[in-house]
């Protein structure tokens, strides 16, 4: 399971468009999205079309515009970059009478246009021309089935359908039963003896080679179970693993994934030979290896004595073909690892076992959709589950629409770091929300402390230390504040948190005066609350010993949200009742400068000793 939301976002511009989506809504699930103003009664509700969009497809969500097709084009034009990883696209006429998959098309795009036109009683306007003649798309076969071809081959192969060649299918005997219907027609069925054939190969075998003039395509039916010692060499396990699958005679692509007990699922050999295979690591607990035993070859009372199970490589392989799969190749060993492979009787779309959790620490920047970065978007799509502080979480609203939420209130930080490593620890995939950059002042660290702790002195359980961490940075305030203003972290700078509920006072004015005397640049975050009113000024009073009074000073509020307010100050007339808990201050180095422009704009900067480099530079 990824978590990722295939349902599209209906995104509709007027009233007529927003019913339009609502009957789409009702056939293909997902949610309406409409534009404030236009649109009553959406799902979700957007104010900027184009930064909306963007959000969604950075983030890998299906979208289905109601609208005209330039309006999405244009939008999404300077996210272009992959066409293998972009997600499905589609533009649909206001009447329904037009639906036009812009992109994506062998991703879904096609397939839902089709679906929507059938609703609609429309036209799909299919462009794709593979796809025009047999709806056949062959570089994109249906899940458990894998191509091998050279891209060469595929682009001719694909130009010869367009053309109209049908496949003409070669089976290995092995393989007579499984059902290969997603092909389409066949050269075989057609009228005219001469109709140009594309050959097409159905093996999984490695007598099978890739044909230079072939299509071959693999049913991935074949599991492979391992364990391994703790730390065992990456290179050990493959070595035994290409040596199970070749005692198989397999194809390596015949493998839809790899197998094993939960306890190792952090084990980095077993995720290193998933990567080289190019599969999915899943794993099950010592109770589901356990009832594998009647079907066991080499069952081991050592192995059940360590782990709770009677085997682990072979159970595995088993548990994943499900009660039908054979043991093809009982246990193999080396000193620290174990291989075995089992077969299902079809190919393995939807994979078995759970998946190693994860965390993903997100940073989601001060709010702003476009200042969201496309693999945070891409993150919290993918969860399962989103945790975090309910006002983060509201900044967030498009994408986390129709996901489970759990949110926790300031100061229980430590409460919502815990909670989202154990339910990631269960073989979820949770994201934990962060404003501005969580590695800064707020949750990362934090998950790396409780990972860190022992469990005994209140750490997370052995289950919750064993999943993946996956840092995303955001945008931090201190860099959206200088950007806004001009460039006052241009040169040297540090940041200072003025809570002293963490850190002592003694220690944050410790540090006050060492930046002071560094004549850093300084953002001050966490500058004030309802109950902390002197820090702020202490720090002002201090740094007024050492730097300029007319030293630029910004107070910068709710920053990349529609409530932003940028203050420009002195340090001598820096007001605390000017700040508040939403605030980020920033005070220039006793070089920063102000200036204003011809609009009448006020710009700060720090500038980095440029002038005084071209006053060294020869004029004649």
């Amino acid at each position: 399971m990824t978590g990722e939301r295939n349902t599209p976002a209906f995104i509709a511009l007027t009233a007529r468009g927003a019913a339009l989506a609502r009957r789409l809504k009702a056939e293909l699930g997902g949610e309406v999205h409409g534009l404030t103003g236009r649109v009553d009664d959406a799902d979700i509700d957007f104010t900027d079309t184009g930064a909306h969009l963007r959000a969604h497809f950075a983030a890998g969500r299906p979208i289905v515009g109601i609208c005209a097709a330039g309006i999405l084009i244009r939008a999404l034009a300077p996210l272009l970059a992959d066409k293998a990883k972009e997600p499905p696209v589609v533009a649909v006429a206001e009447d329904g009478s037009a639906v036009v998959p812009l992109i994506g098309g062998h991703r879904g795009a096609n397939a839902l246009a089709r679906q929507i036109a059938a609703i609609l009683g429309g036209d799909a306007a299919i462009t794709t021309a593979s796809d025009l003649g047999t709806g056949v798309a062959l570089d994109a076969p249906p899940p458990g089935w894998r191509l091998v071809a050279a891209p060469d081959l595929l682009k001719t192969a694909l130009a010869r359908m367009a053309a109209g060649s049908r496949p003409s299918v070669t089976v290995s005997p092995d393989l007579a039963e499984i059902d290969r219907d997603w092909l389409g027609p066949t050269a075989a069925d057609e009228a005219s003896p001469d109709a140009d054939r594309l050959d097409i190969i159905i093996a999984e075998t490695a007598a099978h080679a890739a044909d230079p003039d072939a299509l071959l395509y693999v049913p991935a039916r074949h599991t492979i179970g391992v364990g391994c010692a703790r730390h065992c060499d990456p290179a050990e396990l493959a070595a035994l693993a290409k040596q199970a699958i070749g005692e198989a005679g397999l194809r390596r692509e015949a493998i839809a994934g790899v197998f094993s007990i939960d306890l190792k699922s952090d084990e980095a050999a077993m995720q290193a030979l998933a990567r080289e295979l190019g599969v999915p690591a899943r794993f099950y607990s010592a109770g589901e290896l356990e009832a594998e035993l009647p079907r066991l070859a080499n069952p081991s009372e050592a192995v059940f004595r360590e782990v709770g199970s009677h085997g682990v490589a072979e159970a595995a392989a088993l548990a994943a073909t499900g009660p039908d799969g054979q043991l093809v190749v009982p246990k193999m060993k080396t000193a620290n690892a174990t291989a075995a492979i089992a077969r299902a009787p079809l190919p393995l779309g939807d994979q078995p076992g759970r998946p190693r959790g994860q965390l993903a620490v997100i940073g989601i920047g001060p709010g702003a959709d476009d200042w969201r970065t496309p693999e945070a978007s891409r993150l919290i799509n993918e969860a399962q589950e989103l945790v975090g502080y309910g006002h983060y979480l509201d900044l967030i609203a498009p994408l986390a629409a129709g996901k489970p939420t759990k949110t926790f209130p300031l100061g229980a930080e430590e409460e919502r770091s815990r909670y989202a490593l154990e339910r990631a620890g269960e073989g979820r995939n949770v994201a934990l929300i962060s404003s501005g950059d969580a590695g800064i002042y707020a949750m990362g660290a934090l998950v790396m402390e409780l990972l860190d702790r022992p469990e005994r002195e209140n750490g997370v359980s052995a289950a919750a230390r064993r999943v993946e961490v996956v840092n995303a940075p955001g945008i931090t305030a201190l860099q959206a504040a200088s950007a806004r203003i001009g460039a006052l972290v241009g040169h040297d700078f540090c940041a200072i948190s003025l809570s002293d509920l963490l850190t002592p006072r003694d220690d944050i004015i410790a540090r006050v005066k060492a930046a002071a005397a560094g004549d850093f640049v300084i953002a001050f975050y966490n500058p004030v609350s309802a109950r902390r009113r002197t820090l702020l000024n202490a720090a002002r009073d201090i740094l007024l010993g050492q730097r300029p009074a007319e030293t630029p000073v910004l107070i910068a509020a709710n920053l990349g949200r529609a409530e932003e307010k940028l203050t420009p100050r002195t340090l001598s007339s820096l007001n605390i009742d000017e700040v508040d808990m939403l605030t980020v201050v920033l005070i220039g180095s006793s070089q920063s400068r102000a200036f204003s422009t011809g609009d009448g704009q006020t710009r700060f900067y720090t500038p980095r000793g440029y002038a005084a480099k071209q006053s060294m530079v020869p004029t004649s």
